[in-house]
């Protein structure tokens, strides 16, 4: 798609940078932009795919391209990420009435996006892009769900959260032998007490005591039985 920011006048296009600029601080729910710097007539977001749905789970990526038409025109929806859903073409592009015969000047980025979203949650079968998965859907939702969960599994697996091979590596440096500079993540038992010197005797005598206390209170208790 070519860049369409110098096609648009300066008033449309201070409107979309702030849009665009709200949306990016309070996104819809399960939705995140990442603005383009360059063109900010491609909108590119990640939907969460939504609970309940055979694409709960999945972090799906997708863009609208506005062209140089817009507002007057609808911009166009794509989705990035291969998912099988009768609304969905194969080259990614949305079939939404929203983009296309509903759509209204005044409508803004936000309504549309969670149309998509929707979208989703709610599959329109008889404006199918997707033949396949629109009759499935009519005829045999679960050999649908089935098709769409696994191409959800396959192409829309959520990047790992940040930190999670932290506990991993640690454990793997210690069992290669090499030295760490503390215990591993979730290792709660804190340094290893001294073996000599001052601080080992106290150790000793505290331990002594505990052990000294322990064994009344399990005589208490015999006598209580």
């Amino acid at each position: 798609m070519n860049n369409n920011v110098e096609n648009l006048p300066p008033h449309t296009l201070r409107l979309l940078y702030k849009e665009v600029s709200t949306l990016t601080s309070d996104p819809p729910p399960g939705i995140k932009l990442f603005p383009n710097e360059e063109d900010v007539t491609d909108v590119q977001v990640t939907i969460e795919g939504p609970e309940g749905t055979p694409y709960a789970g999945g972090l799906f990526r997708m863009k609208l391209v506005l062209g140089k038409e817009f507002p007057s025109s609808p911009p166009k929806g794509f989705f990035l990420t291969k998912i099988f859903h009768p609304n969905v073409g194969p080259s990614g592009e949305i079939c939404v009435n929203v983009l296309k015969r509903d759509w209204s000047a005044e409508m803004g980025l936000r309504h549309v996006l969670l149309t998509i979203r929707c979208l989703l949650i709610h599959p329109n079968p008889e404006s199918a892009l997707n033949e396949e998965a629109g009759r499935l859907l009519l005829e045999d939702y679960e050999g649908y769900a089935a098709r769409a969960r696994l191409l959800t599994e396959i192409h829309a697996q959520r990047p790992p959260a940040a930190g999670a091979g932290i506990a991993t590596a640690a454990s793997s440096v210690n069992e290669n032998g090499a030295s760490t500079s503390g215990p591993p993540p979730g290792n709660n038992e804190g340094p290893a007490p001294p073996t000599e010197g001052p601080m080992a005797k106290k150790h000793a005598g505290d331990r002594d005591k505990k052990a000294a206390k322990k064994k009344a209170d399990k005589k208490r208790a015999l006598r209580r039985l």
